[in-house]
Order: C-alpha cells, then sequence, then structure tokens
C-alpha cells in the first residue's frame, strides 16, 4: 500500500509544491521549512453489554465494509476525550445515552476513505448506557441489535481492528 504521505504533494502551511519526504513519518517544505508529521487519527470503539451478556452490534450503512457488522463508535472531534467521542458516537449510531465509558485498549487500523487510506489508533470502551430498550439505528448504522456473546464471530465483522478488538475482549472474559 503507497503511503498516505505520498498524497499531500504541497505544503499546507505555504502551498509550495516543494514538499519533500523528510523521513518515513514527515514532509518537509524546502520554502518555509515546516515539517508535516503523518500520525494516526483517534477514533473509538464501543463495547456495550446489556443485562443477558449480549453485545451491542451495528451493521454498517456505508462503505468501508458495507453491510458488515460493527461495533458503534468513530472518530473523535477536536477538543473532545475519548469518553466524549464514544458517548457522541453511540447517540449518533444507536440513541443510547453512555453513563460511563471505562478505556480498555487500543489497536491501530487502517480505515480507507474516499479512496484515503487514513491510520487509525481505536480506541475501545467498555461502555454503561442508561437503557437499552430503545436501540435506533441511525447515521453510519443500518441496524443495530444485541447478540448472546457465544454467537460471536470475529470473521463476520467487516473491519480488522474491530475483529482484532473482538477476540481480545472475548478472550478477556473466559
Amino acid at each position: 500500500m503507497e503511503h498516505p504521505l505520498s498524497q499531500f504533494k504541497y505544503c499546507p502551511k505555504c502551498g509550495s509544491k516543494h514538499f519533500n519526504i523528510n523521513n518515513e513519518k514527515s514532509k518537509q517544505c524546502a520554502d518555509c521549512g515546516f515539517v508535516y508529521y503523518f500520525n494516526p487519527s483517534s477514533a473509538t470503539v464501543a463495547l456495550i453489554l446489556n443485562d443477558k451478556k449480549e453485545l451491542l452490534v451495528c451493521r454498517r450503512a456505508k462503505d468501508p465494509a458495507k453491510g458488515t457488522l460493527d461495533l458503534p463508535g468513530g472518530f473523535i472531534d477536536m477538543n473532545e476525550t475519548g469518553e466524549e467521542g464514544v458517548a457522541r458516537e453511540v447517540l449518533e449510531e444507536t440513541g443510547l445515552k453512555v453513563k460511563e465509558a471505562i478505556y480498555q485498549f487500543t489497536l491501530p487500523n487502517i480505515y480507507v476513505y474516499s479512496g484515503f487510506p487514513v491510520h487509525t489508533l481505536d480506541m475501545f470502551f467498555l461502555c454503561q448506557v442508561e437503557e437499552t430498550s430503545h436501540i435506533s439505528a441511525m447515521d453510519d448504522a443500518a441496524d443495530a441489535f444485541f447478540i448472546p456473546l457465544t454467537e460471536i464471530r470475529p470473521e463476520d465483522f467487516g473491519l480488522g481492528s474491530i475483529r482484532q478488538g473482538l477476540v481480545k475482549f472475548l478472550s478477556a472474559l473466559k
């Protein structure tokens, strides 16, 4: 896969076309000296269990991996904490209100959006919600429903970090 820095042809500070590879993580402008480091974007993933020990899953409404299973979550906005971001994403995608988000672990991922590989650092949170009786699939979710933990098949989930995260989460429960 082509490195994402190759997509950046012009300096984002001054617009110069003399924006060259500095090292494997950055480019530098020969005209103004600006150095741009390509770092991952922050994203969240919600692990929500109900009283029956079932996991809330969504069906993706959009590419990448449209139609496959997913977990609620998404990109963190500017000036937002991971906990705030996961709570917002859960509300936007399911209508559920997060009472508490407990950090679990992170996994790197590459999320291809509009043909561009977005490197992400996916933060997984175990979330407690106010109630689960009023789930509504919204935003990026075509459907939202609970699956018993014993029926979770990571291979049914379309994104690599979600599959890896489910394996890690489920093995920790054993």
